[in-house]
């Protein structure tokens, strides 16, 4: 997560230099949540291997995983694929529901959510191949 080394930063009285994209979790670990606190976080996991790289986001409510393919770093290849969860009514995430026409709407904000925050951390990295497929 983004925000760990600036809330070790935090309890450590060490400055948190600008450059830095996360921040501090310090104010919610300690029962408070700051009013300008986004209402999703993003997050990406970048091994590759026995489970496809992707990159997501999540709400309260939502959980929308985009597992991007292994075409260009030459392991097995594997299609790009979308997951969708509401973990209202699925908490442990059995169901995808990305295809779902009563989610369509869901789907269409949440990925409008996704890539803007994927622009606001400045992730672009991405299988060339793959970038059209979002």
């Amino acid at each position: 997560n983004i925000d760990f080394a600036e809330t070790f930063l935090d309890y450590a009285g060490v400055d948190i230099p600008k450059d830095m994209q996360g921040r501090s979790l310090r104010t919610l670990l300690e029962g408070e949540t700051p009013s300008n606190w986004g209402e999703s976080m993003y997050y990406r996991y970048w091994e590759h291997g026995v489970v496809a790289p992707y990159f997501g986001t999540r709400t309260k409510r939502y959980k929308l995983i985009y597992y991007y393919g292994l075409e260009e770093i030459g392991i097995e290849p594997s299609e790009p694929e979308w997951e969708l969860f509401d973990l209202e009514k699925d908490p442990q995430e059995m169901n995808n529901v990305y295809d779902d026409p009563a989610y369509a709407q869901v789907v269409k904000e949440l990925k409008e959510e996704l890539l803007g925050l994927k622009h606001h951390f400045g992730d672009t990295d991405e299988p060339v191949a793959n970038r059209k497929r979002i």
